[in-house]
């Protein structure tokens, strides 16, 4: 059999088993696998530097499927080119507990290098994973010793570029010039709801040039030596990020093709046979022609080799450079030095008052030293955010191994990047903004938790206490809908010290993690005397003890510590005992062992009074039916932060009446009794 017609056979074979997946399942989306197949082939096929056999070769090339709804192409290509994904997890689709999930999932099935699906999110996942390839490139290549170098390509829809994270993306990418960042997209004209006309008209190719992009255009989906020309051309630019314009049909071949009831339907016996009989397909359900696997299998030895000689320059980089290698390594693995965290800085209570935000600062600063792969940057908020990296250089001005990340205006794209960078492997990535605006990157956020990604997200100006912008400006629910993420490590460290730990336990877990950091100064905790590092490692810890049972619990996070403190001082004066218990993470403190929490928070103790400046929802797990919340259920004020705090209830005589009132108002005779 010729080239051209083995081509055209694998292409279908990649069609039909799409189809079929999505019949047995009676469920998904086969208009983008029938209309993009050619491209995805011609990718795979003639480019895509990758391994079957192993999916994790570091310098392999990235694949982002933006488009997910269309994820039986992707496992169609991952079963014929050799990944372990057997065909009877094709037949399996969309079904309990199987390989092929309705949209592609990182860690599941193997191949898949991000979990995709809310569109968009895999545009800004490329940017990051781009990102990565520039730093490590950067960071250990020299001549004749390259180490790292691969391209990222995604296949995008013209759903993913109606997002706006999208255009934040591109934007970026553009102004950072990164030139082995090349998108496939899937242009056939068709959304959900009808015609793309019907609400997207702009010309996408002006508007990528705009953004600094080069702009490449292939008439016809079906031709791939044009496809393969504008791949050729685009890996040839190294200044520009490249989009692929080609135009396709959706559902081609089939009876609904260029019919939006393609999008997100199965064909239907009738149609899925009409289909088979247009490209000449044997009835049979998850044909492969024997000519398609061997020639698509070709992929295994394509990647043992390409592997092989990647590791034959490692061993050689290793005699060349062993630091360098050993350094490499380790972070490749996601391995933290020996010793990283000795020179987390130690405050005193002389040092302070002091924001937690410039605390953070300050660790981030200790911690770049000695973590040479820590990076990333702000939404254009560095100078109040404090997470510049003094002296390490900016992305986008020709600099070697730099550091920072100046993201502009564009939370979700900085979460997206960031991410990406995580999972690019090799990287310890920060994205910050102001917790009020953690509202613009949620979407992110929430993938990176549900890829286990290890990224930090430093959120700062976390409560009403930074006062004079508003409520607009000023959280309430977003801490609390921060814990609601699944799989998420919330920090909220009350000072200095405890940001330190809290920025130590981030790291150390090598999950998503968001620090929640203070506008406004605060005291420093004296670390002889309080025993803050062991405690935030556990999520929650005593304070400040009473002598002997306690008869009531103060809980506290943040700033609202000193409060707990300073109420504590007051109503130990008028006779009570009490316990101030810092919690700085929920979920750190629901980890711990069960006698742990409750030497922390005795059962027997009912009388416990929470107070944090946000939201009261889901505070009632920590202090029962006879507690209460000194919490925040209304929109903040402009003023002064302090006024604002005192006027919304954070206040020492509103805590100190409020833990009196579960307590049944006992109070030191002197008070008159």
């Amino acid at each position: 059999m010729d080239r051209r017609a083995l081509d055209q056979l694998s292409v279908n074979a990649v069609r039909l088993l799409a189809v079929d997946m999505v019949e047995a399942a009676r469920s998904g989306h086969p208009g983008l696998p029938l209309g993009a197949a050619p491209m995805a082939y011609v990718l795979f096929d003639r480019f895509l530097s990758h391994n079957p056999a192993n999916p994790a070769w570091p310098d392999r090339d990235r694949f982002v499927l933006s488009a997910g709804h269309g994820c039986a192409l992707l496992y169609a290509l991952l079963h014929l080119t050799g990944y372990d994904l057997p065909l009877e997890e094709l037949k399996r689709f969309r079904q309990w507990g199987s390989l092929t999930p309705g949209h592609p999932e990182r860690g599941l099935t193997p191949g898949v290098e991000a979990t995709t699906g809310p569109l968009g999110q895999g545009f800004g996942l490329g940017l990051g994973l781009a990102l990565a390839e520039s730093f490590r490139a950067g960071c250990f290549n020299s001549p004749g010793s390259e180490l790292i170098d691969h391209y990222t390509y995604a296949l995008v829809s013209d759903g993913d570029l109606m997002e706006g994270v999208t255009s934040e993306a591109a934007s970026l990418a553009g102004r950072l010039g990164l030139g082995k960042l090349i998108y496939l997209y899937d242009d056939n004209h068709i959304s959900i709801e009808g015609g793309t006309d019907l609400a997207f008209t702009e010309d996408v190719s002006r508007r990528f040039q705009a953004y600094g992009w080069q702009v490449l255009r292939v008439a016809d989906g079906n031709d791939l030596a044009a496809i393969e020309a504008a791949i050729d051309q685009a890996r040839a630019e190294a200044a520009r990020p490249s989009l692929i314009v080609v135009r396709t049909h959706i559902g081609f071949g089939s009876p609904k093709q260029d019919d939006a009831s393609a999008h997100g339907e199965p064909l239907g016996p009738e149609a899925a046979a009409a289909t088979r009989r247009f490209f000449g397909w044997p009835e049979e359900p998850f044909f492969v022609p024997e000519e398609v696997l061997k020639h698509m299998r070709l992929a295994l030895e394509r990647g043992r080799e390409r592997e092989e000689a990647w590791r034959a320059r490692l061993a050689d980089y290793r005699l060349r450079f062993p630091e360098l290698a050993q350094r490499f390594e380790r972070e490749t693995a996601g391995e933290l030095p020996e010793g990283w965290a000795e020179g987390l800085p130690v405050f005193k209570p002389q040092d302070g008052p002091l924001a937690t935000r410039v605390a953070s600062g300050k660790v981030m600063q200790s911690l770049s030293a000695g973590l040479p792969n820590l990076l990333g940057g702000s939404a254009d908020l560095a100078p109040s955010t404090k997470t510049l990296l003094h002296g390490y250089g900016d992305f986008g001005f020709g600099q070697a191994c730099p550091r920072n990340i100046h993201f502009g205006v564009r939370e979700h794209a900085m979460a997206a990047a960031v991410v990406g960078l995580a999972l690019h492997g090799g990287i310890i990535p920060y994205g910050a903004t102001f917790l009020a605006f953690s509202d613009y990157l949620r979407p992110s956020l929430r993938l990176a938790a549900l890829m286990n990604a290890p990224a930090v997200f430093v959120f700062s100006h976390d409560s009403i206490g930074l006062g004079e912008d508003g409520p607009t400006h000023q959280p309430v629910e977003q801490l609390m809908s921060l814990r609601a993420v699944p799989n998420l490590t919330v920090l909220r460290p009350a000072e200095a010290n405890e940001t330190a730990a809290a920025w130590a336990a981030a790291l150390e877990r090598r999950r998503p993690a968001v620090l929640i950091l203070s506008r406004q100064n605060l005291p420093v905790l004296d670390p002889d005397e309080y025993p803050v590092r062991q405690g935030v490692a556990r999520g929650a810890y005593v304070l400040a003890d009473s002598q002997g049972r306690p008869e009531l619990i103060l809980i506290a996070t943040g700033s609202e510590v000193h409060l707990a403190l300073a109420a504590r001082e007051e109503l130990q004066r008028r006779g009570l005992r009490v316990r101030v218990v810092s919690i700085p993470s929920w979920e750190l403190f629901q980890e711990q062992p069960r006698d742990y929490r409750d030497l922390v928070l005795p059962p027997e103790v009912k009388a416990r009074l929470a107070i944090e400046a946000g939201a009261s929802l889901g505070w009632w797990r920590f202090v029962g039916d006879g507690g209460d919340v000194v919490g925040l259920d209304r929109f903040g004020a402009s003023a002064p932060g302090r006024k604002v705090m005192d006027e919304l209830g954070f206040s020492l005589a509103s805590v100190v009446a409020r833990g009196l009132a579960l307590v049944g108002g006992k109070r030191d005779e002197r008070d008159g009794a």
